[in-house]
């Protein structure tokens, strides 16, 4: 008989998603940087489902808001095409130095991203409208609905939406939590839930993830 280990409470299954597919040296490295600089990486739940995403789409063009230092741009760029890019979005030129050089350290060359350094609600309108498979948000919370807006414009038919840390502190599900960001993330969940041209759905991986289909033909 085969054994196997009983997963009984949500903090052994917690750590057992965290701990299923294990991160190599470049994403370590790129982690650990993050947690210096003061930046909070996609875990590696998060991340797988991110990779996930990006293949399943068969992604060639998809746009981060809030690169960080790279540990979820690399999850993306292991799950996109081959020959497809990256645009990555931040305000931080530390950040895009860091996530540069990781990158690089895991064999991406220049021509496989795009970090562009500014305002994210500022770039999104200048990128191409329709040109898109996936959009990841990672960045300041309280900005999340514009950003969904923008967002949802530059995807395809068939593209994907993500926004990362929708669950984290009970701000979506506690009613009594009134700060700012509770506040835009309820109205971005109950927003995406009602627009009809997504098909969304809530993972709670890492810190949630709100993920949802662009469906308009």
């Amino acid at each position: 008989m085969t054994s196997e280990t009983h997963i009984t409470g949500s903090a052994d299954l917690g750590d057992y998603i965290e701990g299923y597919l294990p991160e190599d040296e470049v994403l370590g490295s790129a982690r650990a940087q993050a947690e210096d600089l003061g930046c909070v990486p996609l875990s590696r739940a998060g991340g797988a489902a991110l990779r996930f995403l990006a293949a399943a789409s068969r992604a060639r063009a998809v746009v981060e808001v809030g690169t960080g230092t790279g540990v979820s741009g690399l999850y993306l760029l292991r799950g996109m095409a081959e020959d497809g890019v990256l645009t990555s979005i931040d305000i931080e030129p530390e950040y895009h130095r860091a996530a540069r050089q990781n990158f690089l350290a895991a064999g991406y060359q220049p021509g496989r991203t795009r970090l562009i350094m500014g305002r994210a609600l500022d770039v999104l309108p200048r990128l191409t409208t329709g040109g898109y498979d996936l959009v990841f948000i990672d960045a300041t919370m309280p900005e999340y609905p514009g950003y969904c807006e923008l967002g949802v414009q530059l995807l395809r038919p068939g593209g994907v939406i993500v926004f990362q840390g929708v669950l984290a502190e009970g701000r979506v599900t506690d009613p009594a939590r009134r700060d700012t960001e509770a506040v835009a993330l309820r109205g971005l969940t109950r927003a995406v839930r009602e627009d009809e041209r997504l098909m969304p759905a809530l993972l709670p991986v890492g810190a949630g993830l709100l993920v949802a289909a662009h469906t308009t033909t």
